[in-house]
């Protein structure tokens, strides 16, 4: 810490480059001390609001005080009331009573610390995601648009990283999309089932809340029903522990890690695709590739995206740890870790959905390499149409499969070991016996026909599934995304 006085230097302390160099604005405050404590101070209202609306005697003027300084917060006092009694809980009581004096008897009644570190813990959650489900749907939005605009336009299939059967561009990205749109449904859904705490007490018993209102069960019930409501919550969890179960972690971070997964499978894709100049991410007029090699054009940030999700999908180990660990109501061997991995997982994520959503705005399709790739492959694929045309035309199948064997073995050699073109359509032209089909070559040999029904299932894709998941978030799509770095 700097003294007293002087201005710290930031650039002599280390800062994590998930919020110095990349992440938004929104999501690193919502991870954020501000946030934090200032949501601390909002459950400590809605519990007394909610115990004095049960009978409990807390003044309108107690009220009013809390209301009035739930941003007031002296960060400088908070930070020396922990370091003397090292408890953090504590230290914002005292803090928050120092500028509430009339209502510091009454701050915190009846809760634990869990009381406004776990149920912050969930607003947090469930606000992150909040965050995210947009962000994941423009990026959805933008390859939709991609995948329709290139539905039609036939490129080698892959398998195995051998060429395969064709496919097209927007059907390659349709795949892309699906995992996307699986992991739209994720979020949603853990996002969903995420509960409050409520207020439970130190062991999830409420026994401090049934003194306070001498035995009545009912108020209890309905003071955390008041209390959950007040957060934005619809259900409580019915049975926790000091703390909710580490179990929700697991599932929220689980969602979190599949998502890094499909980013990463997207980005290797188009990382591979880039190396092929058949695809290439958004390259600036004035960036840099390489300091030696100044013609290179790396696709930086699709290396980013594959760099950080595998850090996202590393991050479900902790809480699956976390919760196996924890002895019966709690222990705090939790604390420390949970405040690293739930804050680096949505952070982590918010960055590769931005920068996602960058990369797909500006996809550059080189159609010209991709056609020539295509005349490389296909005419071994077109073999089978070969035969058949040359049936229909009287030859005999046997006799023609051999020719094709013969021919197609060659333009193979001249391929693997000259370094030449694929000529084996030259070599057909230049057979007598296939002269029957001479001007059917054209046509046997026309890329659309090799790409099957892709085209109708992008657009069926598209119209039945991705636009209709889109619906809630239209009115977030926003315009293009500049990245920073």
């Amino acid at each position: 810490m700097a003294a007293p006085g002087e201005e710290e230097d930031v650039m002599a302390r280390y800062r994590s480059p998930l919020v110095s160099r990349y992440a938004s604005a929104e999501m690193a405050y919502n991870f954020s001390e501000r946030k934090k404590f200032g949501t601390w101070r909002r459950l400590w209202l809605y519990l007394a609001q909610a115990e004095k609306s049960l009978g409990l005697p807390i003044t309108d003027e107690q009220i009013r005080e809390m209301e009035a300084n739930l941003d007031n917060i002296d960060f400088k006092m908070a930070a020396e009331e922990e370091k003397k009694l090292r408890h953090d809980v504590m230290a914002h009581v005292h803090t928050f009573a120092h500028c509430c004096p009339k209502a510091a008897a009454i701050i915190h009644l009846g809760a634990t610390s869990c009381y406004v570190g776990d149920n912050t813990d969930l607003i947090v959650l469930r606000d992150g995601f909040n965050l995210l489900l947009p962000k994941l749907a423009r990026v959805i939005s933008r390859l939709a648009d991609f995948a329709e605009k290139y539905a039609d336009m036939p490129a080698l299939g892959f398998t195995h990283y051998q060429p395969a059967q064709l496919t097209t561009v927007g059907k390659r990205c349709c795949l892309w999309i699906q995992d996307l749109c699986m992991d739209l449904q994720n979020l949603e859904r853990a996002r969903d089932d995420l509960r409050f705490r409520g207020v439970k007490g130190t062991t999830g018993t409420q026994a401090s809340f049934l003194q306070l209102f001498e035995g009545d069960h009912s108020k209890v019930e309905e003071l955390d029903r008041l209390v959950t409501a007040k957060a934005g919550f619809k259900r409580a969890y019915m049975v926790t522990g000091q703390t909710y179960s580490r179990k929700v972690d697991i599932g929220v971070l689980a969602v979190l890690a599949g998502l890094g997964a499909s980013i990463h499978k997207i980005c290797t894709d188009i990382r591979l695709l880039a190396n092929l100049k058949e695809i290439e991410e958004p390259f600036e007029k004035d960036q840099i590739g390489s300091s030696a090699m100044p013609y290179k054009r790396n696709p930086m940030r699709s290396e980013r995206c594959c760099s950080l999700a595998r850090h996202l999908m590393t991050l479900v180990m902790d809480p699956l740890q976390t919760a196996a660990v924890q002895w019966f109501e709690r222990t705090l061997d939790d604390s420390a870790n949970r405040r690293v991995c739930l804050a680096e997982a949505f952070l982590t994520a918010d960055i590769i959905l931005s920068t996602l959503q960058n990369i797909s705005e500006g996809l550059v399709v080189y159609p010209k390499v991709i056609e020539r790739r295509i005349r490389q492959e296909l005419p071994f694929m077109a073999t089978e149409n070969i035969i058949m045309a040359m049936v229909k035309a009287g030859g005999n199948r046997q006799d023609c499969h051999e020719k094709i064997r013969v021919l197609s073995q060659q333009a193979a050699a001249v391929v693997k070991q000259e370094g030449g073109d694929n000529d084996f359509i030259a070599r057909v032209r230049a057979d007598p016996y296939f002269s029957p089909i001479h001007k059917q070559l054209e046509s046997l040999l026309d890329p659309s026909s090799f790409t099957g029904r892709a085209p109708q299932q992008v657009a069926k894709f598209l119209k039945e599934e991705v636009r209709p998941a889109l619906i809630p978030y239209q009115s977030k799509m926003g315009g293009k995304i500049e990245l920073a770095l």
